[in-house]
């Protein structure tokens, strides 16, 4: 079998390279010409230069592929944009980007027997609230079934790729939506983790939040799993089952990295906006992204990551 993974320098798109040299497939890897490879060093990678936004040059890679190897049997795209500087480069990127590649794949006759698009849990928006018995009103949990509706900018780009995916005829698409994603090499949780480590737990809102999360291994087996079993138009929502809520997560790193006792720190929201239009100001001036931006203002705030993981 012969597989195209896109992003695959990536936290992510690694950990699928690895899985599929693991099955003995011909693995191909795309990468931009200064990604580090640091975690694909396996000589078996065959890597090849997609560069999404640039047409002319991406229909001459796939060109001259299909000219030496004919077409890829699945194709995991993984490329993405996560954090940005400007809205409108993460509609450059996860929207343009994934348009290019697959009205290009359908040119040059290079359709895939499946293509997994690993689309983001963010398209969903904020949660519903519904009544109960009670009187009360509870967030319910997010379906795949649900009417997307992005709030973040990095949402709405990937919500706009899964459209363009779902407009296409004789084009087999899954799309996965996974939560947040956790495991080696990984840059946000492993704050989380240093910071508990140094014995401080820091949270924001005073509301309960319930959250959800995957370990990327368990990602990577969902989309293999995918590939070869899934009917096309089908998507899933992805976490590992459980529901958590801030204090259950924050414990359950103290246990395993056996740290003793904690300095717990809960912020108000207020806070936090004023820390991410720092952040924003930040990028603005230095031209890097900030991890703490509006984007993640917005997801921090949501109190429900519940999920409902009936597949659509």
């Amino acid at each position: 079998m012969k597989i195209l993974i896109t992003g695959a320098s990536g936290f992510i798109g690694s950990f699928m390279v690895e899985h599929a040299l693991t099955l003995g497939w011909s693995v191909w890897a795309a990468v931009r010409p200064h990604s580090k490879t640091t975690w694909l060093t396996d000589s078996r990678i065959n890597f090849i230069h997609l560069p999404l936004n640039d047409e002319n040059t991406l229909c001459q890679s796939l060109s001259t592929f299909k000219e030496k190897e004919g077409r890829w049997d699945y194709i995991i795209h993984a490329a993405g944009l996560t954090k940005a500087r400007r809205k409108e480069d993460f509609m450059k990127v996860n929207y343009e980007g994934t348009h290019h590649l697959v009205s290009l794949l359908q040119e040059l006759g290079m359709t895939p027997k499946q293509f997994v698009f690993i689309s983001s849990l963010s398209v969903m928006g904020a949660p519903k609230e519904k009544p109960e018995p009670s009187g009360q009103f509870r967030y319910a949990p997010l379906c795949c079934t649900d009417e997307p509706q992005p709030n973040t900018a990095y949402g709405v780009s990937k919500w706009a790729a899964e459209q363009y995916l779902n407009s296409l005829q004789d084009f087999p698409t899954v799309i996965l939506r996974p939560t947040g994603v956790y495991g080696p090499r990984e840059h946000d949780y492993f704050l989380l983790a240093q910071s508990i480590q140094r014995h401080i737990d820091f949270s924001v809102g005073f509301q309960p939040q319930e959250i959800t999360f995957i370990y990327v291994k368990d990602l990577v087996k969902a989309a293999f799993l995918a590939l070869q079993q899934a009917q096309p138009g089908q998507i899933f929502l992805l976490s590992d089952g459980n529901t958590y809520n801030s204090r259950m997560f924050s414990d359950l790193i103290q246990r395993q990295l056996g740290v003793k006792w904690l300095l717990r720190i809960k912020a108000p929201l207020w806070l936090l906006y004023v820390i991410c239009q720092f952040g924003e100001l930040m990028a603005a001036i230095t031209h890097q992204p900030c991890t703490l931006n509006r984007d993640k203002y917005i997801i921090l705030k949501q109190r429900n990551w519940r999920l409902d993981l009936t597949p659509a």
